[in-house]
């Protein structure tokens, strides 16, 4: 055996040796690297989906990591050219096709969405704007909630751009006036997306592809037909005790459903920075890392958001499907941006990506940024008194409850919370010290609490408080209709301002009547005109879902 052939299989034992660990760039300490490599390879044990991250700096790769398994059928590792799925990561692409039309001439932001598509919103007066599309605050209803409430598993199903124009075409109503406020919504993207074929006369695919070879991104593209996705692919695994994975067979896309590698991320990140090689205008893509002009909601542009880590401006954007998830960090003052791919349920790239930027920025990893505690201990506040429900402006509630001598926090779509006592107006978490609620009572005797924690800013809910005199608990009972999606909800009395609601679909679920016209139930608020004998109408609010008007179409039983 000469001596190249014993340096080859050499080099093929050593990396049967360490089978899921890519060397790393070297133009960061060898102290940073170990701790960066700690990060990235935290949830990826042997034998297991992995990830593939990397950093880019002044147009230079100074990290780069991948690790695991991207099929665990056949032994496929993931390498810089496995294609992952990059869910909302794709949005800024999205954009991007969009400003290349603008720059052509083709289309305006200024330009009404229903020049392009007639058959939108016809009573609407007020202008829906493409700028609205691309900020998210056209109001428009997000059709993934609106396939929730119909009882829909969307990613059961194999619909398609055209399914979700049908859908959205079947809205009478909006969220909100266009323009009056900012609620993320996946059907904006996909409205873009289907602007876009109207205004090329190809489908997106085809010219978004066209635009992906503009930017040297040989392996990455918009999927709209699952049957046709080229490979190498991650698939996505989830672990519920053993490693299980799926059947991808959805093709909606301009909100998501881009697939990319790794590599072709590097390379969109290096022009970013001015360095990468690209034969798309310059100036289209400067435009799309900047605010969206002559807008007031300035947080979100382009597919992408704007805010502040740790006192650092930057741009960012989170994308998951399934066990799909990617993050894209970029600090423009850094000229520096951050890239986590996944093909694990177990990994949070949101979270690693935001460890390895510490890391990067020698930022002071354990500072907490938010109060985590009142700034003094108040009144003594009974037990009795903070039993009841609790709610934000928007509707976001919780429940206090007393089982078992016992006060426990309920919210919905969490498990319930046994808080404890720590002075006269202040409560923990059990398990969890840093969650904190304090309990005050304002100048007009109304209770609230305010809650604490490490990771967010100090918020608060005020108690609700109900009159039910002459009040028929009877009253919400009977099946109501929405036309907007065909979708039948159903409320039966049960006991005790308890209800069992069904919508769609859906399992039956218990919702709680906390005042005459409020009603709770799982992620949806149900108000109601207040009626004594019987509700004639409801309005359901959701996640990404407002105003959703259901008539009465049964008598009460």
């Amino acid at each position: 055996m000469n001596i190249r052939n014993i340096l080859a299989y050499f080099i093929l034992f050593i990396s049967c040796l360490y089978p899921y660990k890519s060397v790393a760039q070297t133009q960061l300490p060898p102290a940073q690297l170990r701790r960066l490599d700690s990060i990235a390879l935290q949830d990826v044990p042997p034998n297991a989906p992995g990830i593939a991250t990397a950093i880019i700096q002044r147009g230079k790769v100074i990290y780069r990591q991948y690790a695991g398994f991207a099929n665990l059928a056949d032994s496929t590792r993931i390498t810089p050219y496995t294609r992952f799925n990059m869910a909302s990561n794709g949005k800024q692409f999205t954009a991007l096709a969009i400003l290349q039309l603008e720059k052509q001439g083709k289309i305006k932001l200024t330009d009404d969405i229903r020049q392009f598509l007639p058959t939108l919103f016809p009573a609407l007066k007020t202008t829906l704007t493409i700028a609205h599309l691309l900020n998210h605050t056209s109001g428009i209803r997000d059709v993934y909630d609106l396939w929730s409430i119909q009882g829909i598993i969307w990613w059961k199903q194999s619909f398609s751009n055209k399914d979700v124009y049908q859908l959205i075409s079947k809205q009478q109503d909006l969220n909100f006036e266009p323009g009056a406020r900012y609620l993320y919504s996946n059907s904006n993207y996909i409205l873009l997306a289907i602007i876009i074929e109207k205004v090329t006369g190809r489908s997106f695919v085809q010219y978004t592809t066209q635009l992906f070879k503009q930017l040297n991104m040989p392996n990455t593209s918009f999927e709209d037909d699952y049957t046709k996705i080229k490979g190498p692919v991650a698939r996505a695994y989830f672990n519920f005790g053993e490693w299980t994975t799926y059947d991808w067979i959805w093709n909606v896309c301009g909100d998501g459903n881009l697939f990319s590698t790794l590599a072709d991320q590097i390379q969109w990140e290096k022009i970013i920075q001015g360095k990468g090689k690209t034969t798309l205008d310059r100036d289209i893509i400067k435009k799309s890392q900047e605010v969206i002009e002559n807008s007031t909601f300035t947080d979100y542009g382009y597919g992408l958001e704007r805010g502040e880590y740790k006192n650092i401006k930057y741009l960012f954007h989170e994308g998951a499907t399934g066990a799909w998830k990617a993050t894209t960090m970029r600090f423009p003052g850094n000229q520096m941006t951050m890239i986590t791919l996944t093909n694990t349920g177990k990994a949070i790239p949101s979270m690693q990506t935001r460890q390895m930027a510490d890391i990067v920025l020698d930022l002071p990893v354990n500072n907490k940024y938010f109060p985590v505690s009142p700034p003094s201990v108040g009144p003594y506040i009974s037990e009795e008194d903070i039993i009841g429900t609790y709610l934000t402006s928007g509707g976001f509630s919780f429940q206090f409850e007393k089982m078992q001598d016992r006060i426990y926090l309920k919210r919905a779509g969490r498990n319930d919370v046994e808080l404890v006592r720590e002075a006269t107006n202040i409560f923990h978490q059990k398990n969890d010290a840093a969650f904190r609620q304090e309990f005050v009572k304002d100048q007009n005797g109304e209770l609230q609490v305010t809650v604490y924690y490490t990771t967010h800013a100090p918020y608060s809910l005020k108690k609700v408080l109900a009159q039910w005199t002459g009040f028929d608990h009877t009253a919400p009972n009977g099946q109501y209709l929405n036309e907007e999606t065909n979708t039948l909800l159903e409320i039966f009395f049960k006991k005790d301002k308890i209800y069992n609601l069904n919508i769609g679909k859906a399992d039956t679920m218990e919702s709680r009547l906390i005042t005459p016209s409020l009603m709770l139930a799982g992620p949806y608020r149900l108000r109601m005109n207040t009626c004594t004998t019987a509700c004639d109408t409801i309005w359901l609010d959701g996640d990404r879902v407002k105003n959703m008007i259901f008539r009465r179409i049964k008598p009460k039983s």
